[in-house]
């Protein structure tokens, strides 16, 4: 087993990535926290694969436990499912030394970190990520959120879990194009910060898409080492750590027009990354070798890569909703080279019309 620390002073937490570890997370708790009772928060189809042992493991270490069963999908990540669960919280008498366990993706982790920042202004959590994208992004680092009719993560607080459990073993009954999705988080990391982790995708391809456990926990390892150093740099994302956000606000305006429909969120990422890094060719940033060369290595693990049709106006007006606007000025994480990133402000709308338009 693998540990990776998030260095955050009295906020910082383990990451642990093996596998077969599902039933240890009782014995993991019992090292770091003195919980009242845990309660598992999950999906019905993630609670059937993996409950029984997570439920298992937390009672033989000593702990009463509980189970919150959400909806599938991104509709969970709602001010009203939060409302749900606080009800069944205050139900089941939970208090502030309860503990909260994210059992899922990206949309449990989010929720559970939502209603733990909130609940009796705030309680642990752990996390506990059962698909790739959730591994190696949305797991780590404390953003918590729950999604606006206007805008993707609108309400939401910075709240660090007390662990993260990465067991790969999960990975076998993920759906291929869930898994696919994750691995567009991956790609980026290689863009923003890590050219040999990029390159290691190009020429390991089928030995990933085959599940590999050597590259497996290369890749989610190496991804989440790249988080890490970004989060203890910059925790509350005041400037450095947005360079996590590269494509993010074209692909946020892509799940936002769809209604979060018709992407997952590692697609609708993939082609932000592809319209960002079109941008940064228009902006003199780099050369058009960039957006080709993630163009064709989103296509090999064959990762949607074209544009829904959506108007550019509407896609613009959509992004000046997004978090990372400013006194309504359009801010974007451009590539230089794989690998290195930089920060823009005020970038052009004529810019961003200009990268819509070459990827159709």
């Amino acid at each position: 087993m693998k540990r990776l620390n998030i260095d955050l002073d009295e906020r910082s937490y383990d990451i642990l990535i093996g596998q077969n570890i599902l039933s240890q997370v009782g014995e993991f708790i019992s090292k770091r926290l003195e919980p009242s009772r845990s309660i598992i928060i999950t999906h019905p189809s993630v609670r059937n694969l993996f409950g029984e042992k997570i439920e298992s493991g937390l009672v033989n270490a000593g702990y009463a436990s509980g189970v919150i069963v959400i909806p599938e999908g991104e509709i969970s990540k709602s001010l009203q499912q939060a409302e749900l669960v606080y009800d069944r919280m205050l139900e089941m008498n939970c208090d502030r030394k309860s503990t909260l366990i994210a059992l899922g993706g990206g949309v449990v982790g989010d929720l559970t970190g939502f209603i733990a920042a909130t609940y009796q202004r705030g309680i642990p959590f752990i996390q506990i990520p059962t698909t790739l994208l959730s591994q190696v992004d949305s797991s780590v680092g404390g953003k918590t959120a729950v999604n606006h009719p206007r805008g993707k993560n609108m309400i939401g607080v910075f709240h660090q879990p007390k662990l993260v459990v990465v067991d790969l073993d999960t990975l076998q009954t993920l759906p291929k194009n869930e898994f696919k999705a994750g691995l567009a988080e991956v790609i980026k990391y290689g863009i923003i910060a890590d050219e040999k982790l990029f390159t290691f995708l190009e020429n390991n391809t089928k030995e990933i898409l085959s599940l590999n456990r050597d590259c497996l926990e290369y890749i989610i390892e190496t991804s989440c080492a790249i988080k890490a150093k970004v989060v203890e740099k910059d925790e509350r994302e005041s400037r450095h750590r947005m360079i996590l956000n590269f494509g993010h606000t074209f692909g946020h305006s892509i799940e936002t027009l769809t209604n979060y429909t018709q992407y997952l969120h590692g697609e609708a990422l993939a082609i932000g990354m592809i319209q960002a890094a079109w941008l940064s060719v228009e902006t003199g940033e780099c050369s058009e070798n960039v957006p080709i060369r993630i163009t064709n290595l989103l296509k090999k693990f064959n990762i949607p890569v074209h544009s829904p049709n959506l108007k550019s106006e509407d896609v613009i007006s959509s992004m000046h909703h997004d978090k990372k606007t400013t006194h309504n000025k359009l801010r974007f994480v451009l590539v230089k080279n794989i690998g290195s990133v930089e920060i823009v402000d005020d970038v052009p709308e004529l810019a961003v019309k200009a990268a819509l338009n070459k990827n159709h």
